[in-house]
This record gives C-alpha cells, sequence and structure tokens, in this order.
C-alpha cells in the first residue's frame, strides 16, 4: 500500500496514510538496490525500466515511416531520426524523475491535480490511445507471423491473444525477469539488422551527411513530420513513470538525487539503442531501395523485396524475425501500461488476467473486424488510423507531464530548473504542434468526402479536445489569478467582535490537497481549544449505493486515512473525532454540519475554474450556500 505524509516535510509531526492503490502493485518496490560504492552494479540494478520503455520506439507503427522514409529520400532524414531521439531521451527522464520523486506514476498524478471529470476524460482518451498502440503492434506481430509461418492475418491476430498469458507468467517471475525478456528481445532486434546492414553495403558517406539538418521537398517534410509525431508514444511516459518505482529507492534528497543520475544513464542507453535500431530500419531501406528507383510503403511489401535485391533469403528472414519480436516486445510493454493507466486515473483494482484481456480485446476487436469486411490490406488503413489516434492523445500526456515535473510545490528541490523547464515547453510545443498538423493532414481528406453531420461533429469533438488541453495547461495561471484577484483590499467595516468556535470541521477528500487543510483546521482548533471533527465523504459507486453497509477497498482505505489523521492531530495536542459518512458530498457534509454542532467548516476548494464550474459543478458553493456557519476555504500550496 503506497502512503502518503501529512505535515509539512520540515518540522515536526508528519504521519504517513494511505494514498490508495501503489502503482504496479505485484513488483512495487521488488528490486533490492545494492550498498556499496561499485558504480557497475547499482548501474546494473536500476536498469531495466528504459528498455521495456524503448521497444515503443521500434514499434511496427514506426517502421512504416522509416521504410518511407528511406526509400523516398535516402538518408536525408537521419538527423530527424537523432532530433526525436533527444526529444524522447528528454520527456522519458521526466517521467521517471516525476515518478521517483512523487512515490506516483504520471496518471496518479493526473488524478490528484485534476477535478474528477478532468482526470476522467484524460483516462478515456489514453485508454482508447492504449487500444490504438496495441492494434498497431498486434498487426505487427501477425504480419510477421504470416511472413514466417504463412499464416492468415486472421489467424495471426488471434494468436496474439496469447501474450496476455506470456505477460503474466512473466510477471509472477518477478519484474527483473520480465526486463530480462524484454532485453533480449530488443537484442535479437537489434543482430537481426546488424546482419541486414552486413549485406546491404550502405553509403557511409551518405549516412555521415544525412545528419546533416535539411529538408529538400515538401514530401520530406511531410514523412518527417510523420516521424517525428510519430516517435514519443503516450503510453510510454505513463508506464516509466511507474516501472521506475520497482526500485527500493531511499526516500532522502540523496537517495532520489542517485536514483535520477542513473535512471538517466539507463534511458540515455537504452533510448540510443532504440535510435540506432530507427537508423538501421532507415539505412537498409535507403541502401536496398532507395539506390534502386524503389519507393516502399508497407512491412509486407519491404518483406518481399529484399531477397531478390540482396541476393539471399536470409535477409527478408531476419526481416520477419525482427518485425515479430518488435511487435512482441511492444504488446507485452502496451497492455502493462493500460494497467498502469486504469489503477493511477481511477484507483480501481482488476484482476490482472481481466486487465490484460480488455486491453488486448480494444486491439482485437477492430483488426478482426477490418480484416474480416476489408481483407489484409485493410490492415494498412487501420495503421493510420492507429497513428492518428496516438497523435491526438500524445499532447494530454506530455502537457502534465511537463507541467507536474516543473512545480516545485510537488517536486521540491528536483523541480525543473529555467532552462529544463524551456526545453521541456519547446519539446512539447513541437510535438503538439507536428501532431496536429499530422492529424490534419491524415483525416483532412477523409472529412471532405463525409457527410456535413460527421464533419460538425468532428470540428466539434476538435474544439472540445482543443478546450480541454488548454484548461490542463493554464489551470496554474487560472488559479494564481483568482489568488491575486482575491487578495484585494477590503472596504473598512468597523470594529469586529472576537468570536470562539467549540467544534471546528475539516472537510478531508483523502488526496494531496489535505495537507493544507489540515494545518489551517489545526491552527484554529488549537487556537480555540475545539474539538476538530475529521470528515471523508465516500462517494464511489458502493458508497453511494450501499451507504454503511460497503466494504470495499477505497471504503476501507478512507477508515485508515481518517484514523492517520486523527492521530496526526493527537501528535499536535488537539482532541479529534473522526467521521465517515458515504453518498453525494454536499449533501452529506450539510448534514454532518447540522448534525454535529459544527461552528466553523474547513475544506479545499475543488480545483474547477471559469467555464469549470458550469461544466462540472462544485462542492464549494453549494455547500457554503446550505450552511449557516462559516466556511474557511484552502488551496493545495
Amino acid at each position: 500500500m503506497q502512503r502518503k505524509e501529512i505535515g509539512k516535510t520540515t518540522g515536526a509531526a508528519a504521519v504517513t496514510v494511505p494514498r490508495g492503490i501503489a502503482s504496479l502493485p505485484e513488483v512495487h518496490g521488488s528490486v533490492r538496490l545494492p550498498q556499496g560504492p561499485s558504480f557497475w552494479r547499482r548501474l546494473f540494478a536500476f536498469a531495466g525500466p528504459a528498455y521495456m520503455i524503448s521497444v515503443g520506439y521500434m514499434d511496427p507503427g514506426n517502421w512504416a515511416t522509416d521504410i518511407e522514409g528511406g526509400s523516398r529520400f535516402a538518408y536525408q532524414l537521419l538527423w530527424i531520426l537523432l532530433l526525436s531521439n533527444l526529444m524522447a531521451v528528454l520527456l522519458q527522464t521526466l517521467s521517471a524523475r516525476l515518478g521517483i520523486v512523487t512515490g506516483r506514476d504520471l496518471a496518479q498524478s493526473c488524478r490528484d491535480a485534476f477535478p474528477r471529470p478532468v482526470a476522467l476524460a484524460l483516462w478515456v482518451l489514453c485508454e482508447i490511445a492504449i487500444g490504438a498502440c496495441d492494434l498497431a503492434e498486434v498487426l505487427g506481430t501477425a504480419i510477421g507471423l504470416k511472413l514466417l509461418f504463412g499464416l492468415p492475418l486472421m489467424i495471426g491476430v488471434l494468436v496474439t491473444a496469447a501474450d496476455v498469458f506470456v505477460l503474466l507468467a512473466m510477471q509472477r517471475l518477478g519484474i527483473r525477469r520480465m526486463e530480462g525478456f524484454i532485453l533480449a528481445l530488443v537484442a535479437g532486434i537489434g543482430a537481426c539488422y546488424v546482419f541486414e546492414i552486413f549485406l546491404v553495403h550502405p553509403d557511409w558517406h551518405g549516412v555521415v551527411a544525412g545528419f546533416r539538418p535539411r529538408l529538400d521537398s515538401p514530401e520530406a517534410l511531410y514523412v518527417a513530420i510523420g516521424m517525428l509525431g510519430a516517435t514519443v508514444m503516450p503510453h510510454n511516459l505513463y508506464l516509466h513513470s511507474a516501472l521506475v518505482q520497482t526500485r527500493q529507492v531511499t526516500r532522502s534528497p540523496e537517495g532520489m538525487r542517485e536514483a535520477n543520475r542513473y535512471n538517466l544513464l539507463d534511458s540515455a542507453i537504452a533510448l540510443n539503442c532504440a535510435f540506432l535500431v530507427n537508423a538501421a530500419i532507415l539505412v537498409l531501406a535507403a541502401a536496398a531501395f532507395h539506390r534502386r528507383g524503389l519507393v516502399v510503403t508497407e512491412l509486407g511489401q519491404a518483406h518481399t523485396l529484399l531477397a531478390p535485391l540482396l541476393g539471399t533469403s536470409l535477409a527478408s528472414l531476419a526481416f520477419a524475425v525482427a518485425l515479430l519480436f518488435a511487435g512482441q516486445s511492444s504488446t507485452l510493454t502496451g497492455t502493462l501500461a493500460g494497467q498502469v493507466v486504469m489503477e493511477g486515473f481511477l484507483e480501481f483494482r482488476m484482476r490482472p488476467w481481466m486487465r490484460r484481456l480488455l486491453t488486448r480485446a480494444l486491439a482485437l476487436i477492430p483488426a478482426v473486424v477490418t480484416i474480416a469486411v476489408l481483407g489484409d490490406h485493410g490492415t494498412y488503413k487501420l495503421l493510420i488510423l492507429s497513428q492518428v489516434v496516438l497523435s491526438l492523445q500524445l499532447p494530454f500526456a506530455v502537457v502534465p507531464l511537463v507541467r507536474f515535473t516543473g512545480d516545485r510545490a510537488r517536486m521540491g528541490e528536483f523541480a525543473s530548473g529555467p532552462l529544463l523547464k524551456a526545453l521541456a515547453w519547446a519539446t512539447a510545443a513541437v510535438i503538439v504542434f507536428l501532431n496536429v498538423k499530422l492529424v490534419v493532414a491524415l483525416a483532412g481528406d477523409q472529412l471532405v468526402a463525409l457527410g456535413p453531420l460527421v464533419r460538425g461533429a468532428a470540428v466539434a469533438a476538435g474544439v472540445g479536445l482543443a478546450g480541454l488541453l488548454l484548461y490542463v495547461a493554464a489551470e496554474p495561471l487560472l488559479t494564481r489569478f483568482r489568488r491575486r484577484a482575491a487578495a484585494a483590499p477590503p472596504a473598512a467595516i468597523g470594529a469586529v467582535p472576537e468570536r470562539s468556535y467549540r467544534r471546528v470541521a475539516a472537510a478531508l477528500a483523502a488526496d494531496a490537497s489535505d495537507r493544507p487543510i489540515l494545518e489551517h483546521a489545526l491552527s484554529l482548533a488549537r487556537a480555540n481549544g475545539a474539538e476538530l471533527l475529521l470528515v471523508h465523504v465516500a462517494e464511489g459507486f458502493g458508497p453511494r449505493y450501499f451507504g454503511r453497509e460497503s466494504d470495499d477497498l477505497e471504503t476501507r482505505d478512507d477508515r485508515r486515512y481518517l484514523e492517520s489523521a486523527r492521530a496526526t492531530a493527537a501528535a499536535q495536542g488537539v482532541e479529534a473525532r473522526v467521521l465517515l459518512r458515504y453518498g453525494a458530498p454536499v449533501e452529506e457534509l450539510t448534514r454532518a454540519v447540522e448534525d454535529e454542532g459544527v461552528d466553523l467548516m474547513v475544506m479545499g476548494a475543488h480545483g474547477h475554474k471559469l467555464l469549470g464550474d458550469l461544466l462540472f459543478g462544485s462542492t464549494v458553493d453549494p455547500l457554503r450556500h446550505r450552511v449557516r456557519i462559516p466556511v474557511l476555504i484552502v488551496r493545495e500550496e
């Protein structure tokens, strides 16, 4: 069970309280770190998470753009791959840092930071993106099986359902064995391409020249946008922030600083290996196809042409094996990311095999339907669609990540400095711009051919997504603006009589916003010699419909949470009682005020701003209009 401290990290009396499901609980904190000064032993202990992430950068979706770029423009776009890799190293390093410093993965951090409706919207988008990513990898595995063994695509797609049980078996053996298995697949991909490069005899002068930035035509720009836009996979950012928590990092500044250092090395080494694989694919396409005036855009076409062009069937065999390994390794990490996202956003624990089957079903169903209706040729359109969906989701992972890692209140001394923050936001802006451009280019022609109703719905969805992204990015600025507006000096109202309180209530949300609420409530109760009432309203499905009879994981965690908060109050000399109520927050808090004779209520702001109140509603405003006592609203610092 992952826990969080209530109280300041410096000073007295900090007590841990439950924070819900730990990220990847089956393997959370399962890897011990060796003691002693040995650099290489400690580097080996930290190595692993980034290698599991790296497979997302060499999945079948990336192969198509690499092959097309090399066959059309020879070695010209190698510098684009290098630029993409630098962006990936930066973002994955930030993801690892978020997980190490906060002990929260990116999905959990989004749930902590945003109102529940916003978090749910981000979760839905992420689930769709994971399904789309898994779809591309399922098709890549199925194509590899077809090229190697002649299996029809439909059979190959159904065979990939067995990946679920492979992952479960690997996870039972521990995270280190799973990392070793993925690393073996990555090494297999690399070995296949070393063999291919040996056969193809590339122009090494042209390879070196390819790292000089240039784009000689609009067509080259379009392919470059596709290569850049498809580089960073959104599920990788969620997964990396969870995988780094499998190490037993010392929760001290020195321990976290060391972990950040080793994970930077891990990310740099692993993602540069992925860069070399992608560069090898492009070099192979340039040397084998561009040299002979052939433009190749499909994986099956590349496999068919390699044997006659290079004079040996081993070339096609190595290509198919590498494709199978790439699809297989990517599907394993994709289904693992599905677990991280569901548990992080919803704090909902599902049996691992059910979660894997659900993730795989999101990919299998569209693949099976497409192959059944359109045949094997329809898979290419499905791959394009999956890349469009991934492009739409990516900004909703990158923007919160950059925001959270630059937030000093969240990250402390490990928050991004001015230079790193500028680089991160510039990277986010470039990725958002290129992905929007790619989506418009890929989807624009299809929308024109559809009716006005469909076009209108697509435009409305686009506007809604843009509004959600702006809210996610601008929420801190809106908060500061409202704080400054609220700080305006009031008009003079004359002498104010002294007031005392006998019972102070603190409405706790059981999340990161509780620390300032508890601080203010403790101060007021201590100053007035008042009793402190710690109130939490459980509002999940079980509590709403079964009330006190509810005994699910969430309710049990809530009870432990309140007891730990009461212990914190007692340690500071304040008498406190706990009150757990069930149902709708506004109604239950109003009844608590009346039933318990509360004189003052302390609660946290709900986090909505401006239009958010109209869209999502609020707790603060309805409550303060219903009760006849003062309500003190505090915000997370």
